[in-house]
């Protein structure tokens, strides 16, 4: 239930290795600075097309072959951009990001140690904070991935953020990350609006409907996450 194999399938190299070794989905997350320097190096490499206008910080980034970087984009990282994936215009590529083939970081948005396997999107006004998004997966304009819970203030001692902890089935499971997004399994879309709190995982092909917040949790995959509302007409005097 809460394995890779669970959410995504896995059948390219470069994204079965992103998850090996990995009980839990989630430990991914922690192994991404390990993971994007692995595929990146200590230098950067540009191989993509890097469009007047956008910008490079001085830290590793690797743009493949078909890759494009619009103006005024903003990659931070280290980053790894892989072939045919898109960092379109005003979006902003922060520290640990890997986008995959094909998939879309878009105008105004936000990712930061996170992972776009092949083909997800996120294409409009969208953070995508410490979350994974699994091929194909699209997110509506304006849904945030949100990845730091409300109770998060820093322990004065230890100087240490709580850890998210998620309940499932009567079990608790401790991520052993303070700071935990989302994880969409493969065809996974959301609507525009939605908020995702801190720790949702949400199975493959599930549809979850705009202006929705979604609790922390394990939701199963295809499944139609439906939001409710009652709304009146009045006329106007």
């Amino acid at each position: 239930m809460l394995t890779p194999n669970d959410f995504f399938t896995l059948d390219d190299e470069i994204s079965a290795g992103l998850f090996a070794g990995c009980q839990y989905v989630w430990e991914a997350l922690a192994r991404l600075p390990e993971r994007v320097n692995r595929l990146v190096g200590d230098g950067q490499t540009i191989l993509g097309e890097l469009m007047p206008g956008a910008h490079l910080s001085d830290r590793p980034v690797y743009i493949a072959a078909g890759a494009r970087v619009e103006p005024g984009a903003y990659l931070l990282g280290p980053a790894y951009i892989g072939p045919g994936a898109v960092v379109r215009h005003g979006a902003f590529v922060r520290e640990n990001v890997i986008l995959l083939e094909g998939s879309v970081l878009g105008h105004a948005s936000e990712a930061k140690n996170s992972l776009l396997l092949p083909g997800a999107h996120a294409p409009h006004f969208n953070y995508v904070g410490d979350s994974i998004l699994g091929s194909r997966v699209n997110l509506g304009a304006g849904t945030k991935l949100s990845n730091l819970t409300i109770l998060s203030e820093k322990d004065p001692l230890t100087g240490k953020r709580p850890t998210i902890k998620i309940w499932i089935e009567d079990r608790e499971y401790d991520t052993g990350l303070a700071k935990l997004g989302a994880i969409l399994g493969d065809d996974t879309q959301t609507g525009c609006n939605s908020v995702l709190n801190p720790g949702c995982l949400v199975g493959p092909r599930t549809l979850i409907y705009a202006n929705l917040s979604l609790r922390k949790g394990y939701h199963p995959g295809d499944s139609v996450i439906k939001l409710r509302q009652k709304t009146s007409r009045v006329a106007r005097k």
